[in-house]
């Protein structure tokens, strides 16, 4: 069994968004059980445990560990695969003006220009990425969360994620922005870089974004659709959390080409091969989308004003910004 697993997977997240199945991980980490002493304990049906542990066994999160005949029957005993699974590391500060909002999540440059722009309301935003912004508004961390997570299967922006994370929670997504992302290049773009391909030829230096973040979900699924070999790609794991920073990196030198949005790129009078459109969204619970701390936020975010700041970032569409979708 190991110490600690940082959890970091998708998968393993939508398992664990259900309360039963994290209930049940929790029992196996102290211990072994077997279905019908789980079902004791959580006074469940042992054919309803046994389909939340068979997830929790796929995911990698629990293994069979014994197997033992007592009195003609056999029992299975399960347990977890650490002794502590970590979601996030992340200290956040001690506000305590109750006007402050906390919006965790991945980083975007229109959201920057409403937290600035937002009057009667203090607005912090950490970007951490889509799926750690939404894992810590699960836990209450944050009182929005910022995502543009594409579901393969779909096709769809962020509600299937949502779903999954928040199956007990009323929660509804408000549209900040369409946007554009690519490849950032330097200005010429000297290496000819056209596809995600091309960050895989030598001597190409790649800047990569966060573990967690929308745009390196979308990378890491392209790359792996392409079967290209991440182990030889100079930079892969050279990590950074901000659009803004690829950008910085590569004005600077220090990389070649990092997927990123159209905005940062122009921001730094880089080149830009784009790459793919989509929808940003902020999540929010039902019980905040009343509240007085929360709208002064949303008035500004439907204002023609703040549309008119948004339309000045290369990349962006303002079409559907404060629309509303619930899940």
């Amino acid at each position: 069994m190991e110490h600690i697993q940082r959890i970091q997977d998708f998968a393993q997240l939508k398992i664990l968004a259900d309360p039963r199945r994290l209930a049940i991980l929790r029992l196996v980490m102290a211990r072994s059980y077997t279905l019908s002493q789980l079902g004791d304990v959580l006074e469940l049906h042992p054919a309803k445990v046994r389909h939340h542990l068979k997830q929790l066994e796929s995911a990698g999160l629990v293994e069979l560990v014994d197997t033992r005949v007592v009195r003609g029957f056999v029992e299975k005993y399960y347990l977890a695969r650490a002794r502590a699974f970590t979601l996030q590391e992340l200290i956040l500060p001690d506000v305590d003006k109750p006007n402050t909002l906390i919006i965790l999540g991945s980083h975007d440059l229109a959201l920057e220009l409403l937290s600035e722009q937002t009057t009667d309301t203090a607005v912090l935003t950490i970007p951490v990425g889509s799926l750690e912004g939404l894992i810590a508004l699960r836990q209450g961390s944050a009182q929005i969360a910022g995502c543009h997570l594409l579901d393969v299967e779909s096709g769809e922006y962020n509600l299937p994620y949502v779903r999954h994370f928040f199956p007990d929670r009323a929660v509804t997504l408000v549209t900040l922005a369409n946007r554009e992302q690519g490849l950032i290049v330097a200005p010429g773009n000297p290496l000819g870089i056209r596809d995600v391909e091309d960050i895989s030829q030598p001597g190409v230096r790649l800047v990569n974004r966060n573990l967690g973040s929308g745009t390196r979900l979308w990378l890491d699924r392209r790359i792996e659709t392409l079967g290209l070999p991440t182990e030889s790609m100079e930079g892969f794991t050279n990590e950074v959390r901000t659009h803004t920073r690829v950008a910085e990196i590569i004005a600077n030198g220090g990389a070649d080409v990092g997927l990123g949005v159209r905005a940062a790129a122009q921001q730094h009078q880089l080149d830009f091969v784009p790459l793919f459109q989509e929808r940003y969204d902020l999540v929010i619970p039902q019980e905040q989308m009343a509240t007085q701390i929360l709208s002064p936020l949303l008035d500004h975010l439907q204002s023609s004003a703040f549309r008119r700041s948004v339309s000045q970032l290369n990349g962006y569409d303002t079409g559907h910004t404060g629309e509303q979708i619930a899940p």
